[in-house]
């Protein structure tokens, strides 16, 4: 069945939006964003995630973990830190429309925090904020087909994947599937499926702004559940997505080095056969002496390979294993 929800106004608006700034974002070459602001936004996302649920540890400890520094931090906080930053950096393992990569996911998230990670829960379980219980999920024995009857509506349903990807957000905190880590996971996932809305989501901290309106994050979650429908939910994730485009955008006037234009047209040509003219086209803002310089560069770091002379120079991209045998 699919998930009850209303396309209304504001929801159209804010697609729309969104929609012309993701186009504002490939104008301005940052669908994949340098390489720094890459890092900076990926801890972004891991702290305020885990923020959420209570973890004491700062970006800057986060940094530092990256960087194999040692941390002064409760050993639970700094396992969990360790499993996301783990699970963030293999994002591009999963599929996003298959139930057991969420289960793969969750294993990695919860890796010795709990002793059933990677397996959905069999028993009753509630949600308690203070001294009041806030929700009662649905039974154990519910909780796999449900989960498969999401996975279905995320696969075959014809609405955009941008509103899909926040019913499946806030249909998955509603099952609760897991004993622990559904905060986070649910999260997650939908940035997984964002993903293949925009190559931009990998990167994009939109866990950060949920944090700042972690109160509001909650209240929409128990307005939805009293009213049976996830409608006020997609209106907020969608102005949260938005706002963080918009805070992307701002990067903008960050000047983009050779290394990172070679990168990001990497991601856009891929395996095929390129020209010098064909670069220029895709970096309009460069002259064609900096276009030379870029792919000379490139050749004298054994990123590309080069054929021909003059007019016939043609470039591609080296395959990693064929760098590396040299």
């Amino acid at each position: 069945m699919k998930p009850p929800y209303d396309i209304t106004s504001r929801i159209v608006k804010l697609t729309a939006s969104i929609s012309e700034k993701i186009g504002e974002v490939k104008s301005a070459r940052l669908i994949k964003p340098p390489t720094e602001l890459r890092k900076r936004n990926r801890i972004k996302s891991i702290q305020s995630s885990l923020e959420i649920e209570g973890n004491a540890l700062t970006v800057e400890q986060i940094t530092d973990l990256i960087d194999n520094k040692r941390v002064l931090a409760p050993q639970k906080d700094i396992i969990e830190v360790k499993n996301a930053i783990k699970l963030y950096s293999r994002l591009n393992e999963f599929n996003a429309y298959e139930l057991d990569a969420l289960l793969r996911a969750h294993g990695i998230l919860m890796n010795t925090l709990i002793e059933d990670a990677g397996q959905f829960r069999r028993t009753a379980v509630g949600i308690k904020k203070g001294n009041n219980i806030t929700h009662i999920a649905p039974p154990g024995d519910m909780v796999f087909p449900l989960m498969k009857d999401l996975f279905d509506y995320l696969k075959n349903d014809d609405d955009l994947l941008l509103i899909k990807s926040c019913v499946f957000h806030y249909e998955f905190e509603f099952i609760h599937p897991f004993i622990d880590g559904n905060g986070r996971m649910g999260r997650l996932w939908q940035t997984v499926i964002l993903k293949d809305y925009s190559p931009v989501f990998e990167y994009l901290p939109i866990e950060s702004i949920i944090k700042a309106r972690q109160q509001a994050y909650y209240d929409v979650l128990g307005n939805s559940d009293n009213l049976g429908n996830s409608t006020g939910f997609i209106e907020f994730m969608l102005e949260i997505i938005e706002s963080a485009l918009e805070d992307l955008l701002k990067t903008q006037n960050h000047t983009i080095t050779s290394t990172e234009r070679i990168n990001i047209f990497k991601s856009y040509i891929g395996n095929e056969t390129f020209t010098r003219q064909d670069y220029l086209r895709h970096n309009k803002e460069i002259s064609t002496a900096t276009a030379s310089r870029d792919l000379k560069e490139a050749v004298d770091n054994e990123l590309i390979e080069k054929t021909g002379e003059r007019r016939l120079t043609k470039y591609k991209y080296k395959n990693l294993s064929d760098r590396i045998k040299r």
